[in-house]
């Protein structure tokens, strides 16, 4: 490693200096001078990475605006015909491996369930009386009515986040196959403005788009359901991952008066500017690098390689025969436009492939259009294991195998002969804008990256992001209201009856929840775990640590349940 820092470049507070372990050649001393400069550039452009997906905040023009609301109008109108399409019965089977020999969850569960709509609050916090119809699942296949002996079973709650809830339904196999043992009554709700709970004029009406609104959702549908099925004493059990993982601590925290407790999967929670001790704004990028290490079963050099990458690529997209080498190495159909995008679509594979690195294959992470491999980083680095000679023909040998390492992700069903960068689907764009703005108006996830990891340097600029919410939005950015509404680590401390999962090989664990907090917030860390991995069905290749997890969890759900019954 020491012979290649030689004539490296490195970042000293806002310079480029050239290493000090050797004289600096020409070549070294204009690297560093373009280094500073693309630095400068960085420090300009935001960074704000998404859930489930890579987000962007840009500048839009009146076009680009009208676009935009066409699209979210397009895609909540037709509800979630996108994802039905992609998500076939062979599919969730596959997802839906397990070893309970007692109980089988192959096939679509959405068939084992009552789809319904309720006529929900537009706005909960005036006296008005305006609607939308809210949709979730009733699942009662396992729901123990009281008798002689027992009162009647708890309500296992599935808190929808951003994405049409089937997607949760038939993946959340923590509440299926704790349900018969239970007897519970499966729910799972889906938030507003996502699949077909779309308002009336939805994408020209953003304002009543908040966490506050969603949360208010579920409380109200919750007395309706427990009305409806003469529920009045069921306990109600909480259950999310990540942005629903965090949904489900904030209900707990607002609302504890209706759920008893909260399985909160990879939620970070504390990833909002004024914790304290500060948000690490690093963590998301270490750990994925820390997926492409050896100490993650990955292959020696893929993290090396990587970090490599960015240079070549900034460095041939410079002229035009560069970028023209660009598209024919990593297999691309259209010229390069942005070399920003063309890098953060690549770095974007990295990160879902960390998020999805799953012990199994599995459909997850691709909304259902296609299965990834077991361990897909891993699978990722094996074309990047190789010391590519520092050369043109090195260079070209070190794109291909970047080419090869993102279509794990990109081209995982092996039908993509080229690669569009960006490419999305109607629902998957109006998603992505209906996220952003939820970044905009009180979900603000800084990011910063290019420092103890494999990407190249770049800071969040607040100023910039600010101006792009209100460029974009209307709206003013709020870097700190999630922190003001819902509390941080001091609100945690005063909290009650919540488990925070998290898995060392998730990116988000960074900025989670990863030690006890008071007696009855407790964190379980899950080695070798991706994204709310423990909520996922049981699979054969689950680890032990994984198993533990589900089994501690499922411990702290007993206890909740006969509390809420003595009281």
């Amino acid at each position: 490693m020491k012979s290649l820092q030689v004539h490296s470049c490195h970042l000293i507070g806002p310079k480029y200096v050239i290493d000090r372990f050797g004289p600096a050649s020409r070549r070294s001393q204009i690297l560093c001078k373009v280094k500073e400069r693309r630095q400068k550039m960085y420090e300009h452009s935001p960074l704000l990475v998404g859930r489930r997906r890579t987000k962007s905040m840009l500048q839009m023009s009146p076009t680009d605006k009208a676009a935009i609301t066409i699209g979210i109008l397009a895609a909540v109108s037709v509800g979630s015909i996108f994802y039905v399409a992609r998500t076939t019965t062979a599919d969730v089977a596959t997802i839906n491996m397990h070893t309970l020999p007692h109980l089988d969850f192959s096939g679509d569960l959405r068939a084992r369930c009552v789809e319904s709509y309720f006529e929900q609050t537009l706005n909960h916090f005036e006296a008005t009386h305006e609607t939308y119809q809210q949709r979730y699942f009733v699942c009662e296949e396992f729901w123990r009515r009281a008798d002689a002996k027992d009162a009647d079973g708890p309500i296992f709650f599935y808190v929808g986040n951003e994405a049409d809830v089937e997607l949760y339904l038939n993946h959340t196999g923590l509440m299926w196959e704790n349900a018969h043992e239970f007897g519970a009554l499966l729910v799972f709700a889906e938030h507003r403005y996502f699949g077909k709970s779309a308002p009336p004029d939805a994408a020209t009406r953003l304002q009543y788009l908040s966490s506050e609104q969603a949360l208010a959702d579920y409380a109200v549908l919750l007395d309706h359901i427990k009305d409806a099925h003469g529920a009045a004493a069921s306990p109600v059990i909480g259950f999310g991952g990540s942005y629903g993982g965090m949904l489900a601590t904030w209900f707990r925290l607002k609302y504890p008066h209706v759920l008893d407790g909260a399985i909160a999967a990879s939620a970070p929670v504390l990833s909002f500017l004024g914790q304290d001790p500060p948000a690490n704004l690093t963590a998301f990028s270490q750990i994925v690098t820390f997926d492409a290490t050896h100490a993650a079963g990955s292959a020696p050099n893929c993290a090396a390689n990587v970090r490599r990458s960015w240079d070549v690529i900034f460095d041939a997209a410079s002229t035009a025969d560069g970028r023209a080498w660009l598209q024919s190495s990593l297999g691309l159909c259209d010229p390069i436009g942005d070399v920003d995008d063309l890098v953060d679509w690549v770095k974007g594979a990295f990160d879902y492939l960390a998020m999805g690195n799953f012990p199994y294959p599995s459909s997850y992470m691709t909304n259902g259009a296609s299965v990834l491999p077991a361990y897909p980083v891993r699978a990722a680095c094996e074309s990047l294991a190789p010391a590519f000679p520092l050369t043109k023909e090195g260079n070209f040998s070190l794109m291909r195998a970047l080419s090869q390492a993102v279509g794990v992700y990109y081209n995982s069903s092996n039908d993509q002969a080229c690669y569009r960068v960006a490419a999305a689907s109607a629902d998957e764009q109006a998603d992505d804008d209906l996220w952003d703005y939820l970044t905009c108006t009180e979900l603000y996830e800084p990011q910063d990256q290019g420092l103890d990891d494999m990407f190249w340097p770049r800071a969040h600029n607040q100023t910039q992001d600010a101006a792009d919410c209100l460029a974009k939005w209307n709206v003013t950015l709020r870097p700190h209201w999630a922190r003001t509404q819902y509390g941080g680590r001091k609100a945690l401390r005063e909290a009650s009856n919540l488990v925070f999962s998290n898995g060392n090989y998730d990116p988000w664990s960074g900025m989670g929840v990863l030690e006890d907090l008071a007696p009855t917030v407790v964190a379980i860390r899950i080695d070798g775990g991706a994204h709310h991995l423990d909520l996922m069905f049981s699979n054969p290749g689950d680890s032990d640590a994984v198993k533990k997890a589900r089994a501690d969890e499922k411990k702290h759900m007993w206890q909740w349940v006969h509390g809420a019954k003595k009281d």
